[in-house]
């Protein structure tokens, strides 16, 4: 599991930084990526990362400003010439369908994959299957907009070989049966339960990815004990002023989110353009005042989330 920066600015592209787009790579999980908004020209980085949009099985949208959505409507009409035919689904505030229908439309630009479009309307869970759960959260920003937290659900733990050995259960095809919890019996007659040679459950990651917001009770609740939480940091503290007349956080917002919330990680993106080259390194040093595992991020740069071990 792996967070991929495609596009870490604010507003407009710059030289340095394009706008809004991150991709959390699940191919060790399952085969596939997922992402978070989809600025103009997110297709264009792409082409100089590992993103693949024909592996794209999810796009979470935050809000409908243009530097977080106008990249769609070519990512999705090119994922068809790259060879994506697997089914895809968009989520993102109401609009966000017209906004999608229209473009391909007056386009006439036909995909040749399935598009499912999921308008939200209510906070809470809003996907669920055998590996993950994604919940929504309503952000503090001048029009709709939401927040994403993705947890994955805790894995077996380890089967523990040297109470098998010990108790004289032979190697092969009962370890599998009773790794799955099952009970079985040996030639001897004597029961095992599989749920005696397993370890602790492996507990599940949690990534954070929030849209523009100010600081708020939203993005506390979506990031309570986060392994990783993705903030905006569009402003430094000497533009708090700023920052609160627009809906947007300072890095110190960020890092005291993050502190709140018990998150283990923060990466600041979203950066102004007015921060160029070594002016940007302020705002982490503002926010590791704060919460000291606090990550800058840039275009094209990435953070792995560690698999974790058995309590």
């Amino acid at each position: 599991m792996e967070l991929y920066f495609l596009g870490t600015g604010a507003g407009m592209p710059s030289k340095q930084r394009n706008v809004t787009a991150i991709a959390l790579n699940l191919l060790d999980e399952r085969g596939v990526f997922w992402m978070f908004d989809c600025g103009e020209a997110t297709q264009h980085q792409a082409l100089q990362s590992p993103v693949k949009p024909g592996k794209l099985e999810k796009l979470f949208i935050t809000h409908l400003h243009g530097d977080h959505l106008f990249g769609l409507p070519g990512l999705l009409s090119s994922r068809s010439h790259l060879g994506g035919d697997t089914p895809l689904t968009v989520y993102g505030p109401k609009g966000v369908r017209r906004f999608i229908e229209t473009a391909l439309s007056v386009s006439e630009s036909h995909l040749g994959y399935p598009l499912e479009i999921v308008e939200i309307a209510e906070e809470g869970l809003l996907f669920e299957d055998e590996q993950f759960t994604v919940e929504a959260a309503r952000l503090e920003h001048r029009i709709e907009c939401f927040g994403y937290r993705v947890a994955e659900k805790p894995q077996t733990g380890p089967l523990q070989l040297d109470k098998l050995r010990a108790a004289g259960v032979p190697a092969g095809p009962l370890y599998g049966r009773l790794k799955s919890g099952a009970t079985v019996t040996l030639d001897d007659g004597r029961v095992l339960c599989g749920a005696d040679f397993v370890g602790a459950p492996i507990p599940g990651r949690v990534v954070t990815v929030l849209g523009d917001t100010r600081y708020c009770a939203g993005a506390v609740r979506l990031a309570r004990a986060a392994d990783v939480l993705v903030h905006e940091a569009t402003f430094g503290m000497d533009k708090q002023e700023l920052a609160a007349a627009f809906d947007h956080a300072t890095s110190a917002d960020a890092a005291r989110t993050a502190q709140q919330a018990g998150a283990s990680a923060l990466i600041l993106t979203h950066i102004s353009s007015r921060y160029q080259a070594d002016e940007a390194d302020r705002l982490l040093e503002e926010a590791r005042a704060l919460h000291p595992d606090s990550h800058l991020a840039r275009d094209f740069w990435s953070y792995e989330i560690a698999k974790k071990v058995a309590r």
